[in-house]
């Protein structure tokens, strides 16, 4: 089984169901081909076609933080806010010193209304990053609503 072909997708790339083809070094470079595409996407603020390979990166994946945090980035841009939160909650579980994580953890869930959520979260991006500004402006901004 293989995906349509098209920029986003280079063409033809393999699924993680056909990985077994694939040797332990093709597939890491397939994975790193699917990711750098897909930030190369994001970075030029294309940001739903920059989900298509960095969904198929995920999926053979799924435990990089850097490919879950690359694909909350691209949902979150594109307004996809339930699926950047999953994708935000899937790097804290897995680093949880990660302080951009919790920051746009934070933000996805005051996206989608759950704004006690988020507090928590932009409260723990602020503190593990206090010279950041941002972080605290938007704590700052939840806490006062």
């Amino acid at each position: 089984m293989t995906r349509p072909a098209g920029p986003a997708t280079g063409g033809g790339a393999p699924c993680p169901e056909d990985a077994g083809g694939l040797s332990p070094e093709e597939r890491g470079e397939h994975v790193y081909d699917l990711f750098s595409r897909g930030t190369a996407l994001l970075e030029a603020g294309d940001f739903a076609a920059a989900t298509v390979p960095l969904e198929g990166a995920r999926a053979f994946e799924p435990d990089k933080t850097s490919i879950r945090e690359a694909l909350g980035r691209a949902y979150f841009r594109a307004g996809r806010y339930a699926e950047a939160r999953k994708e935000f909650a899937a790097v804290v579980e897995r680093a949880p010193v990660n302080d951009f994580a919790h920051f746009c953890l934070g933000r996805s869930l005051e996206k989608t209304g759950r704004r006690a959520e988020a507090r928590r979260h932009l409260v723990l991006a602020a503190c593990l990053r206090p010279d950041r500004a941002d972080y605290r402006a938007f704590r700052d901004r939840l806490q006062a609503a």
